[in-house]
C-alpha cells in the first residue's frame, strides 16, 4: 500500500507524476489522524525494543521545501518516542570546522548507535540540494585536481556508497521527502505573515528561496534519481495536507520498523535460575510470604 510512494530504482523518478495533493490510502482526515496515533504506539514499542536489542541503528532523514512540514512532522508523528535512544539533528549551513572536513564528516558524527533512532531535519543531501542550485562548492576551498563540473555526480556516488557501507554495518535509513505544491507553500508562507503567533517562523530568505523553486525541483528530482535503491529507497510523501503527510510517514516509519524485526532480547534458563535466586533473597528482606507471590516464569 505505502508502497506507491516509494522510489528504489536509479533513473526511475519523476517528480511531475507524483501529485502533492494526493490522499488515495486515506480520504477522511478523522480516520486518518486516529490510525496516526495508531502508529505513534507501533512505533513506541517497536523503538523500546530497538532500544534494548541493540542490533541495529536506524536514520530518519526529512527533506522538503520550506513550509512544507518537516518540523511539525517531526513533533506529531515522532513525539512518543522516548528521548533514550532517540536523538534529532538539523542539518543547516556548515560551521567552519565542518567545512574544514569532507562534506560526509559532519553526517558520520550523527550516525546513530546500535539500538538508537536519529532524525535528520535535512541531512546530507543538503549538499546535492541547495549545494548544488547555489554553486556552494565552486566557493568551498578543494585541490587543483577536483573538477567542478564533475563534483555533484560524483557527490551522488559518494552518497550511494556511504548509505550502502551504513546499510552493510547495520544501520538503515529511512529517505523522506515532502513534497509540497508552490501554491500551498505560498499559502503556507501567508499564514505566517498574517498571524503574529507565526511570525517568528518566517524570514527575509524564505521567501527569496523561492526564485528557485524550479532548480530546487529539478534537484530533487535527480538527487532520487541517482539515489534511490533497494537497501536505501526515498519515500516522495505528498504534503499539501498536513493531516494526510503525517499519516502517510507514520505508515512508513512503523512498515520499516516491521522490517527490521526487533525484539527484546532472550534471557537464558541459567539466567532466569538465578534471577529466581535473586527473588527469593529480596523477598525475604521484606518477610514476604513466598508461597503467595508469583514465582518468574520459565
Amino acid at each position: 500500500m505505502i508502497n506507491i510512494y516509494k522510489i528504489d530504482k536509479l533513473n526511475n523518478f519523476n517528480l511531475n507524476n507524483h501529485k502533492t495533493d494526493d490522499y488515495s490510502l486515506c480520504k477522511d482526515k478523522d480516520t486518518a489522524l486516529e490510525l496516526t496515533q495508531k502508529n505513534i504506539q507501533k512505533i513506541y514499542d517497536y523503538q523500546q525494543k530497538l532500544y534494548a536489542e541493540k542490533k541495529e541503528g536506524l536514520i530518519i532523514a526529512f527533506q522538503a521545501m520550506d513550509a512544507a512540514g518537516k518540523d511539525g512532522t517531526i513533533r506529531e508523528v515522532l513525539k512518543a518516542l522516548a528521548p533514550q535512544g532517540v536523538h534529532e539533528k538539523p542539518f543547516k549551513a556548515p560551521s567552519s570546522t565542518e567545512l574544514a572536513h569532507d562534506y560526509l564528516w559532519r553526517v558520520h558524527n550523527a550516525v546513530p548507535e546500535k539500538g538508537e533512532i536519529t532524525i535528520f531535519n535535512r541531512s546530507h543531501y543538503e549538499d546535492v540540494l541547495i549545494g548544488k542550485v547555489k554553486e556552494l562548492y565552486k566557493f568551498q576551498n578543494k585541490a587543483d585536481r577536483i573538477d567542478e563540473n564533475t563534483v555533484i555526480d560524483n557527490r551522488y556516488e559518494d552518497i550511494r556508497n556511504f548509505e550502502k557501507y551504513l546499510y552493510n554495518n547495520s544501520v538503515r535509513i529511512i529517505k523522506i521527502f515532502l513534497n509540497v505544491s508552490k501554491k500551498e507553500q505560498a499559502e503556507r508562507f501567508l499564514s505566517r505573515i498574517e498571524e503574529p503567533e507565526k511570525n517568528w517562523k518566517f524570514s527575509d530568505s524564505d521567501f527569496e528561496e523561492r526564485v528557485y523553486w524550479d532548480k530546487y525541483q529539478q534537484a530533487f528530482e535527480d538527487a532520487i534519481n541517482a539515489t534511490s535503491t533497494k537497501d536505501c529507497p526515498w519515500y516522495v510523501v505528498p504534503a499539501d495536507r498536513k493531516w494526510y503527510m503525517r499519516y502517510v510517514v507514520s505508515e512508513i516509519v512503523v512498515k520499516t520498523l516491521e522490517e527490521m524485526n526487533p525484539k527484546y532480547p532472550t534471557v537464558t534458563k541459567e539466567t532466569l535460575e538465578r534471577f529466581e535466586g535473586y527473588r527469593t533473597k529480596l523477598l525475604e528482606e521484606y518477610n514476604y510470604d513466598l508461597d503467595t507471590i508469583r514465582p518468574i516464569k520459565k
